[in-house]
């Protein structure tokens, strides 16, 4: 396998831009919180040569990669298993109190997506796994075997926005009465089927039932609504941290969280903002930048990314 190619950073220069003036510094520490196979933080350590970055990942087989494509940065690539709502604690194991930087690109990985053997994709036929972690928790096939239906129905339109969620909940829990549903392909067969000819014609029917099942195995959401406070908390003033979102329901809540750790706490009848209620976080940009035309068609996984930043300008205390 050419490591150099099975990967290419999404927004990767707009990133190292964004977070440039908190990595130049000497001695510097960024977390990337969702190191994946090293992409991005290859292309940090290469370009801020006094910088140390903290990989983040729950998948085993990421970090594997990942160990081996940044050997050649000795300690300055420091490795953690985790979920990245374990960021402080990750940090705290690495010996820092803080760091000037932290970078999240969200969402299912190159790697998972690419090894049909793992379960994420509903154009490659597998057992229906969809664990990034493969060594622990249950998987989609479990879901699919003990949800009840309004339970699916739930999962589905929460986490899939899914329309027909209830059409493809009743006919899942139908067809596992007559056998279990192991793999992709039968999962897939089974919403194809339950779904109007019409509604076929405007996309793979079964993209929104699929991205709401890795959502349920992985707890994407609950553990990204954890994760981005503690990231906050964790930067130090003058730190930056940049979020690469690829679904509206992660952007609602990094823009969530952003938003309200940049904006005063004063009340609105105040005459005048006292120091500690000023914000503690300034946005490095404007609503949610998208990849360039030009990326999109060179990249197609950046078409749907939208990228928000912010800077800690006061600390806590």
């Amino acid at each position: 396998m050419d490591i150099e190619r099975i990967h290419t950073p999404v927004m990767l220069e707009r990133t190292l831009e964004l977070l440039e003036p908190a990595l130049r510094r000497d001695g510097a520490v960024v977390v990337d919180a969702t190191l994946g196979m090293g992409g991005h933080t290859a292309a940090m350590l290469e370009r801020f040569p006094s910088l140390t970055v903290i990989g983040l990942d729950r998948d085993t087989d990421a970090l594997a990669i990942a160990r081996e494509r940044l050997a050649r940065f000795g300690d300055r690539a420091r490795f953690v298993h985790t979920v990245y709502d374990g960021i402080l604690d990750a940090i705290e194991s690495e010996g820092f109190d803080e760091v000037d930087g932290v970078l999240f690109d969200l969402g299912v990985s190159s790697l998972q997506l690419d090894r049909a053997e793992r379960g994420f994709a509903y154009s490659k036929d597998a057992p229906l796994d969809m664990r990034m972690d493969g060594t622990t928790g249950r998987t989609a096939a479990d879901i699919i075997a003990t949800y009840s239906e309004s339970e699916l129905r739930h999962i589905f339109q929460d986490f899939g926005e899914e329309k027909l969620s209830a059409r493809y909940a009743k006919a899942i829990v139908k067809a596992r009465e007559t056998q279990p549903i192991l793999r992709s392909a039968e999962l897939v067969s089974i919403i194809h089927d339950a779904t109007p000819v019409v509604v076929q014609r405007q996309g793979h029917p079964a993209k929104r039932v699929f991205q709401a099942l890795r959502i349920e195995v992985n707890e994407e959401l609950s553990v990204l609504q954890r994760a981005m406070p503690a990231a906050l908390e964790g930067l130090n003033v003058g730190g930056r941290i940049v979020v690469l979102a690829y679904q509206s329901l992660e952007d609602r809540i990094v823009k969530r969280v952003l938003q309200a750790a940049s904006t005063s706490s004063a009340p609105a009848d105040l005459p005048m903002e006292l120091p500690e209620h000023r914000p503690q976080f300034k946005l490095l940009v404007r609503g949610a930048e998208l990849a360039s035309e030009a990326e999109q068609v060179e990249n197609p996984r950046a078409k749907p990314v939208r990228l928000r930043a912010a800077e800690r300008v006061r600390s806590a205390t």
